[in-house]
């Protein structure tokens, strides 16, 4: 059965193209990819992320609970603080990736999830739970994502608050509403949790407050683009339940040494074997776009892995990419080819992020 946001109406209004993502009824684009991608990156965009899993941990074993399925060291988390982590499965892969929030330490932690692992999220937390409350609260919440260079002038101007000082990864109650200086495009900004009856009122209140700064509503399409961009893992894409932490790059949230946690050792076994693969971006320095499943080449015609995600970058108007190579051809400058449609096309292995984003 399909699902639809608060905003439905909104997006149908406002001439939306609308797909099925995840099971739910979403904008792709509404003027078009390149133009919304160019808005965000030099004005601000707003985006309906209403899709979105929420799902509460609390109680006295909540801390226990995330300590034991999440791979970053929830401990080091004070109240009005976040941190992206992974859920691990037991064979060292990734079950999902999502952000805490920590409502209270200790004991009352907000958890936002992919949309597409909502149900999949919440019952490997019920089957591995300490003895901690579980709440799916996934429609209570709507969710607002305003990104861009004016993004936080527009949050300020419609709360009659300065979330200027806010920190990154941190984040405060607001009106009803939590207010995160959160983000998936590399742009500032912030993602704001909206009580689900109150979405279409904050919808409309940030367009009309950011008309005259050059906001506008953003579609899933260029939401995809400026996360390539930067080189941001999208579940399905780069992670997945077969994927070890280590080769995706997101070793950083893995903390083997602050605590235990479902598959450590699986993780670690396979960095201490040095790893296989590793995940890089690469651009193409001929024509056509790397489509995930494409096969990626060493220059002498060995395979050597498969591109996960690839878009023409709006912002570098460059043909660019992301996958998985073996460990020997990760290396920055080296030349690889990418098999489109039969043809094996020049590429090259690259610095990332694709684009540098001031703040």
């Amino acid at each position: 059965m399909t699902k639809f946001t608060p905003l439905k109406a909104e997006h149908e209004a406002l001439g939306a193209k609308m797909v099925d993502f995840a099971g739910w009824f979403m904008p792709i684009q509404y003027e078009g990819l390149t133009a919304e991608h160019t808005t965000v990156r030099t004005k601000a965009g707003v985006f309906d992320v209403s899709h979105m899993g929420e799902i509460i941990v609390s109680g006295p074993k909540a801390l226990e609970t995330l300590q034991w399925t999440t791979t970053n060291d929830v401990s080091k988390l004070k109240k009005n603080e976040a941190h992206y982590s992974l859920f691990p499965n037991e064979s060292g892969g990734v079950v999902d990736d999502l952000i805490i929030y920590c409502l209270e330490p200790n004991n009352k932690y907000l958890l936002c999830v992919n949309a597409s692992n909502t149900d999949k999220d919440f019952a490997f937390l019920q089957k591995n739970n300490k003895g901690a409350i579980l709440e799916n609260v996934s429609s209570k919440w709507g969710q607002l994502a305003v990104q861009g260079p004016k993004a936080i002038e527009i949050a300020n101007e419609v709360f009659k608050e300065d979330f200027s000082g806010l920190a990154y990864f941190t984040f405060r109650e607001c009106q009803g509403n939590y207010v995160a200086r959160t983000g998936y495009t590399g742009e500032d900004g912030v993602e704001i949790f909206v009580p689900w009856d109150k979405t279409v009122e904050l919808w409309k209140k940030l367009l009309n407050a950011g008309a005259s700064k050059g906001l506008k509503p953003i579609g899933l399409g260029a939401r995809d683009t400026l996360r390539t961009e930067m080189k941001y893992s999208l579940y399905g894409h780069e992670i997945d339940d077969e994927t070890n932490p280590y080769a995706a790059g997101l070793g950083w949230v893995v903390k083997p040494s602050a605590k235990d946690f479902i598959g450590k050792a699986k993780i670690l076994a396979y960095k201490e074997k040095g790893l296989k693969r590793k995940l890089i971006g690469f651009k193409v320095t001929e024509r056509g776009i790397p489509r995930q499943g494409y096969n990626l080449f060493s220059f002498d015609s060995r395979e050597i892995g498969k591109v996960t995600s690839g878009t023409m970058s709006p912002t570098l108007n460059e043909f660019i990419g992301i996958g998985y190579v073996d460990g020997e051809f990760a290396a920055e400058g080296t030349e690889i080819a990418v098999d489109i449609r039969g043809k094996k096309i020049k590429a090259k292995v690259v610095k990332t992020p694709f684009v540098t984003v001031k703040k």
